[in-house]
């Protein structure tokens, strides 16, 4: 299904207005929670991204990126990126991904950074393994409590991407040649039940102790100058962070 989708900018204004309804009925955010359609217009205006996807004239998936400069690094930052129930498993969210990595790339940014769940196993695979980004900082509760039943209640931790676009780790993976290898020294666990448990108030507080296990392994890994280089997902569903030494001369 997601072969005939074609992606593009968004331009016209009923395209970012579907934006925003795409948004709604992805993470059925209370209206408080969701992003305005203004700031998608301003994204536009201010050399960042709103780009769609589209089945005919159906927009059925989109990516909200806004400029960004940290320490003298101008760089994207990816807000948002949703697909449609039925166009997900597909391919799409990669590919809304590298389209926003080969318009980054001509206005001359190497860097685009995003925010993750760690606990989303699909999402941290995607990530690392297929797009190539790294990870080494880890914000508490970025966006307080939200309504979003996706988030099942639980503080909004989020590990912060970094993709290195023009990275010789990025080619490799993108390309699907030999990656720089490296020797993991740490691996933090994500158990398949983790949905499962999210999704009910009586299984929830073993979700939140797996989170709240996970955020004191990240910080001290983090704190020790360790990065998330490498994700496992094993044939029971169970995910697993692999975490090595930095070392910027070997591209990764």
């Amino acid at each position: 299904m997601t072969g005939a989708v074609t992606i593009r900018k968004c331009e016209a204004l009923e395209e970012i207005q579907a934006c925003f309804a795409l948004q709604k009925e992805v993470w059925k955010f209370s209206d408080a929670d969701l992003i305005p359609v203004r700031v998608f217009v301003v994204a536009n205006k201010i050399g960042g991204q709103v780009i769609g996807a589209f089945d005919g004239g159906d927009l059925v998936g989109f990516a909200l990126a806004i400029p960004g400069n940290r320490h003298g690094q101008s760089y994207l930052h990816s807000q948002m990126l949703a697909v449609r129930q039925q166009y997900r498993n597909g391919g799409l969210g990669r590919r809304l991904k590298l389209y926003q990595r080969d318009d980054a790339l001509a206005r001359g940014f190497e860097l685009m950074e995003w925010t993750f769940d760690p606990l989303e196993i699909k999402n941290a695979y995607l990530n690392i393994e297929k797009l190539g980004a790294i990870a080494r900082r880890y914000n508490v509760n970025q966006y307080g409590i939200t309504t979003s039943p996706l988030q099942g209640g639980l503080p909004t931790d989020r590990l912060v991407a970094e993709w290195w676009m023009k990275s010789r780790r990025v080619e490799a993976v993108l390309s699907g040649s030999r990656r720089p290898a490296f020797e993991p020294r740490a691996s933090i666990a994500v158990p398949a039940e983790i949905y499962e448990w999210k999704s009910s108030a009586s299984t929830r507080p073993r979700a939140l102790e797996v989170q709240q296990k996970n955020r004191e392994l990240f910080t001290r890994a983090f704190a020790d100058g360790l990065v998330v280089l490498g994700y496992e997902r094993a044939s029971d569903g169970h995910g697993r962070f692999l975490l090595a030494s930095w070392d910027e001369n070997r591209g990764y």
